[in-house]
């Protein structure tokens, strides 16, 4: 091992001479103790998507991590790691789906199980994240859930990642690109994702402007842009009943698209929404399994883009101490 004398400093133990010992050997004295192995990833799943976290482990080329998780009969969580986590980087695996609450007190009963245990570092891999949707004050006497949960509330580091490259790969491998696509927004609010994601597949652009009659149901006023005999592709970044992809469907249909395809990050649709979505207009659904999907109920129309090969390169980026941005290209944006 070297030593870096600028750092160090020399001295001979104490009593050798007494003894008869020759002076060396000598000693250094630095600012650190190097010991192996230095580092440790391990991975452990909540509750609430074990598939995705066991193919997320299985990319990784590790075993999931053995930890006890289970719910009192007062509805309370019980959570405890099986085995020794001290001085380990643990991420760990809990999507926001339902039931939400249960989902989230757990993944906040794992971190602190595990700060208790000495992990040396622990990250929370989260592939929906619960309450973003409500970022602002909409209305009167109303709670900003989100800020729980929102990047710019937190006091520690967040990355966001980004499945816009993965659809726009599969889109490309349909051949759905070039000047006879267009990529629409569903709203003004969607309009810069959806310009990058035409970039992506060399696609023009259009922009759908909604009203909002429920929290269910959406009625779409007009289309901004060229959609006339061209494919047209709707990005969103989450639907629960398929209102708005949907509407938006029957509406650009009306303005003379050939054909609708839609593209949503997370699929958190009822029996009833997947249902809908097979009946509607639309010539295809991609999403990704950021949540689990109800494989009885899922249309034919309906693509699910697996994850796990994203999160488990995100993940050893972060055990490695490198980019995560890199892997976007740069860009990590919500979506």
């Amino acid at each position: 091992m070297s030593v870096d004398s600028a750092t160090t400093e020399t001295y001979r133990l104490p009593g050798l001479e007494a003894v008869g010992v020759p002076e060396r050997p000598e000693v250094s004295v630095g600012h650190w103790i190097e010991r192996g192995p230095s580092k440790r990833l391990m991975v452990f799943s909540g509750r609430s998507h074990p598939d995705l976290a066991s193919a997320i482990a299985e990319k990784l080329g590790v075993e999931l991590g053995e930890i006890e998780l289970k719910t009192f009969p007062n509805g309370e969580t019980y959570c405890r790691y099986c085995e020794s986590i001290r001085g380990a980087d643990v991420f760990l695996v809990q999507t926001g789906c339902m039931p939400v609450d249960r989902n989230l007190m757990e993944l906040c009963l794992m971190i602190q199980g595990a700060k208790l245990a000495s992990a040396k570092r622990i990250t929370a891999v989260i592939p929906w994240f619960p309450y973003s949707r409500q970022d602002r004050k909409a209305k009167p006497r109303e709670p900003i859930s989100g800020r729980y949960q929102i990047q710019g509330f937190f006091t520690i580091a967040v990355d966001h990642m980004t499945a816009l490259p993965l659809f726009g790969r599969h889109f490309r491998d349909l051949g759905l690109q070039g000047e006879g696509v267009v990529s629409v927004a569903p709203d003004a609010g969607r309009a810069k994702h959806a310009v990058r994601f035409g970039e992506m597949i060399g696609a023009g652009f259009a922009v759908m402007h909604k009203a909002r009659l429920s929290p269910e149901t959406v009625e779409m006023t007009e289309v901004t842009g060229r959609v006339r005999d061209k494919i047209a592709i709707i990005g969103d970044d989450v639907s629960t009943t398929g209102g708005t992809i949907i509407a938006g469907a029957d509406a650009l249909r009306e303005h003379g698209a050939t054909e609708v395809w839609a593209f949503l990050t997370h699929a958190l649709f009822s029996a009833e929404g997947l249902k809908a979505v097979g009946e509607s207009a639309l010539a295809g659904v991609v999403v990704t399994d950021t949540v689990p999907i109800d494989p009885t109920h899922r249309p034919e129309k309906m693509t699910v883009l697996p994850i796990s090969g994203l999160l488990a390169e995100t993940i050893m980026n972060v055990f490695s101490d490198d980019s995560v941005s890199a892997i976007f290209g740069g860009d990590t944006q919500l979506f």
